[in-house]
């Protein structure tokens, strides 16, 4: 038979950080999911509700708070604690520099 000539490539999913509002392939993302009012990291994905997906980088963190584009997200009305999000995201960075991978 034939081959029409068309590769078949798979379709990788793509996100928007709410905080630089890049689009990046999910997996490069963190999940971000709301709990009681406390914003709370989901790298696996496997929490329920809505979600948020954000670069694993505090200056992505600093503007998605900055433009409050957390509550915006959930669709949830008033401000929501990061600091749980925030502490995650510093961990995994200061972990990352200690094994050599970031520069």
């Amino acid at each position: 038979m034939p081959s029409s000539g068309r590769t078949h490539v798979r379709a990788r999913p793509e996100r928007t950080c709410v905080g630089c509002r890049k689009r990046a392939a999910k997996h490069q993302l963190l999940r971000v999911t709301a709990v009681e009012g406390v914003c709370v990291p989901d790298p696996r994905g496997a929490l329920p509700g809505r979600g948020a997906h954000l670069h694993p980088d505090s200056a992505c963190l600093d503007l998605a708070v900055r433009r409050r584009a957390f509550p915006r997200a959930f669709r949830l009305q008033g401000a929501l604690d990061t600091e749980r999000l925030r502490e995650f995201i510093e961990e995994r960075a200061g972990g990352a520099s200690q094994t050599g991978h970031l520069p």
